[in-house]
């Protein structure tokens, strides 16, 4: 056989490698859901990332994540999403209806699109299609960021054969007869974060070399806690250090000091910003909490008070404290002076800054992505 021919025929044999592959991957689909909050978003894109077929992501229609869904190529398909309450209020009335029209849509979303499995990250939108699944015989995993299991988690968990958990200690708080369904993987976190780089980050916000730079964040919403506590004492932080300040969509307002940089939310440059950060003001959402934790950023945290929540972010911030990766003030302790000598303190001392980011580094599990990508396989097969 001649050089052409071999070559030829080198070209047909991969072409129909190639062909096999793509027929293979479009064998199988994985419906994915949950939404709300970046939270509930960002480790469903992780997961996704590492799933070799046809991806779709059932969330609400008016949610963000839609927005983010897309932006990370994955197919979106809207519903409609109502908010399940622990008390009593008016609004629950329309909300069951909402919620029972989210699950008739799912359920047209899941006849169409026949996937071998769901995945559900959480939030009120994911238990339609969680309860769409089960009525169409399709097997359904969850998974828990949160250190104690939030309200849809505990619906969830009734209709799916496994529920992933951050913490050892979340099994606890599951019902005994669920507990066996329960695996142990740590939060997913974005491919991207682990390519961060400090210097573009640097230079993206507008910080030079050798000084301090604080991100500031409250959650892909915002804090007004958070951004009226900084607007009071920035004028005296910018002094010492640059703040790079994520408000939120509806608190934004652009910045009138030097080396004070605002924006409503920050998403492509986010992981190089992250990466070039000395220390991190935040909120103790889980999966903010485990995406600082991969990359080893100490943290300053201030988590949402039980009033305003089932006090899950109080316990994450209790379980990262503990560990010497964060130094949390409570609200009602996070006055402007308490604040500021929390921040002074800690770019006083780079050996502690060091020491918070190594044990921040320490409560990682990068293989959480790919471990649930694998169980979810796994299943399918």
């Amino acid at each position: 056989m001649g050089t052409g021919q071999a070559s030829f025929k080198a070209v047909g044999t991969a072409a129909r490698a190639t062909a096999s592959a793509a027929t293979a991957r479009e064998a199988h689909v994985v419906a994915i859901t949950g939404g709300g909050t970046a939270g509930h978003v960002f480790p469903g894109i992780a997961v996704a990332e590492h799933l070799d077929c046809r991806v779709l992501w059932i969330g609400s229609t008016n949610g963000v994540e839609g927005k983010l869904v897309r932006d990370a190529g994955i197919e979106f398909h809207g519903i409609p999403a109502g908010k399940l309450r622990r008390y009593v209020s008016l609004r629950n009335v329309t909300d069951v209806a909402r919620v029972l029209a989210g699950i008739f849509a799912a359920l047209r979303i899941l006849r169409r699109a026949q996937p071998s499995l769901l995945f559900s990250k959480g939030g009120f939108v994911s238990v339609p299609p969680v309860v769409a699944a089960r009525l169409r015989g399709i097997p359904a995993f969850t998974h828990e960021s949160d250190f104690d299991p939030g309200l849809a988690t505990r619906i969830n968990l009734r209709f799916c054969e496994r529920v992933f958990v951050s913490f050892p200690e979340t099994i606890d708080f599951l019902p005994p007869r669920y507990r066996e369904k329960a695996v142990v993987t740590g939060n997913p976190v974005r491919r991207a974060l682990a390519a961060g780089d400090a210097a573009r980050g640097r230079k993206l916000v507008g910080c030079g070399p050798g000084t301090p730079l604080i991100l500031v964040m409250g959650g892909s919403l915002g804090s007004s806690f958070i951004n009226s506590l900084v607007s009071t004492v920035v004028d005296r932080m910018v002094k010492t250090c640059f703040v790079m300040h994520q408000m939120g969509e509806k608190e934004f307002a652009p910045s009138r000091l030097p080396r004070y940089v605002t924006a409503p939310f920050i998403s492509n440059g986010l992981p190089d910003i992250m990466a070039a950060a000395d220390l991190v003001v935040c909120r103790s959402g889980a999966n903010t909490l485990s995406e600082l934790a991969a990359i080893g950023k100490p943290m300053i945290l201030i988590p949402l008070p039980s009033r305003g929540s089932r006090g899950d972010q109080l316990r994450n911030a209790e379980v990262f404290s503990k560990a010497g990766a964060a130094t949390v003030l409570k609200e009602e302790q996070a006055t402007a002076e308490s604040f500021l000598s929390a921040v002074d303190s800690l770019l006083g001392n780079p050996q502690r800054l060091s020491r918070m980011a190594a044990q921040a580094r320490s409560m990682s599990r990068g293989d959480a992505a790919e471990a649930i990508a694998r169980l979810i396989r796994g299943r399918m097969a």
